[in-house]
């Protein structure tokens, strides 16, 4: 089979691998779609925390069951699966959090991933697709990964809800947090990206260019008060030392967007604020079935995420095309 490996930073290259063979408590997968993130290309260019090279990228999944002995599902059935591996013994796990198991092993980030012909997965993994779509089946752990941070932030119905970042987890965590009843509002640099938001979905968007000018702005937003939940999802660090003063006193930060540095913020205004500070990890089993389920019963669109499509040949030569921001990529999809 083939598969594309990042053999160092900046460079893939296709490679034949033999098939996997079967085996005990895993199913094999016939890969459909793999949709590209933010991991993928931060791995790709050398920016990604707790990486080694070389890797197989790739953990958003539209599959085909080939065989296995996972339950509900039969081969030939569309799946996707959860990328991450946990212990099931730590702390985390024993208390349902295996999202942040402390032996967590991440598909496409810790072990090789699915930018291949065919993938190997432990059959708990497997999510029976439900009749959802290919293109629906490869952004349900995007989607999930938003619907977990909008579990921690609590309570978010009717409220005013800031994100910053109009990327692809920005743009699912905006889209979960209306579907909680959220009232969303979207901030980014890149003016593109926020028009595309506001064009299909109830999204009020800042341009962050000026930051006088903006913090205005959400004040105005918010009759005075600031947003009482806050949510990163940029892992920029700027953006993320920054974030504190647009949250209302009593309010929550969520912190999904990953940064390799330290983050610092003033003591005297995160006390006074009483404020919440959140990280939101990766998502749960929970999260899928949600996601999954809110896309089959229609209460979830997705489908206009999905900007750039890529044949599985062609990827090496077209990755590059995807850090062009005049590009406007949201969600690419490469299709096998």
């Amino acid at each position: 089979m083939k598969v594309l490996n990042c053999t160092t930073p900046g460079h893939f290259e296709y490679q034949d691998k033999p098939e996997p063979a079967s085996r005990a408590g895993y199913s094999l997968l016939r890969i459909q779609k793999v949709g590209i993130c933010g991991t993928d290309l931060h791995a790709y260019k050398g920016r990604q925390p707790y990486f080694e090279y070389p890797r197989i990228l790739g953990h958003e999944v539209a599959a085909e069951y080939v065989s296995g002995d996972a339950p509900d599902i039969r081969p030939g059935d569309l799946c996707t699966f959860l990328p991450y591996i946990s212990c099931g013994s730590c702390i985390a796990c024993r208390s349902g959090k295996t999202n942040c198991c402390s032996r967590l092993v991440v598909c496409g980030v810790h072990l090789d991933g699915a930018m291949a012909e065919y993938y190997l997965v432990p059959s708990p993994l497997i999510i029976p697709g439900e009749n959802l779509s290919e293109d629906e089946l490869a952004l349900v752990e995007p989607m999930s990964i938003a619907a977990h941070a909008i579990r921690r932030a609590e309570n978010i119905k009717g409220k005013q809800v800031l994100i910053f970042g109009a990327g692809p987890i920005g743009m699912c965590t905006s889209i979960l947090a209306l579907q909680a009843g959220a009232v969303v509002g979207l901030a980014d640099v890149h003016a593109g990206r926020l028009a595309f938001a506001s064009s299909f979905y109830s999204i009020h968007t800042f341009l962050n260019r000026d930051p006088s000018h903006f913090i205005n702005e959400v004040r105005n937003w918010t009759n005075g008060d600031m947003a009482p939940v806050v949510i990163d999802a940029t892992g920029n660090l700027q953006a993320i030392e920054s974030g504190l003063q647009y949250l209302a006193h009593g309010g929550q930060f969520i912190l999904v967007g990953l940064q390799k540095e330290a983050f610092h913020f003033s003591h005297p205004e995160f006390h006074k604020r009483e404020a919440t500070l959140k990280s939101s990890r990766n998502a749960t089993r929970k999260d899928f079935i949600r996601v999954r389920d809110l896309i089959k019963n229609k209460t979830l669109s997705v489908d206009p995420l999905i900007t750039h499509r890529i044949p599985f040949g062609v990827v090496a030569k077209q990755f590059e095309t995807l850090y062009d921001p005049g590009n406007l990529v949201m969600k690419a999809v490469i299709e096998f």
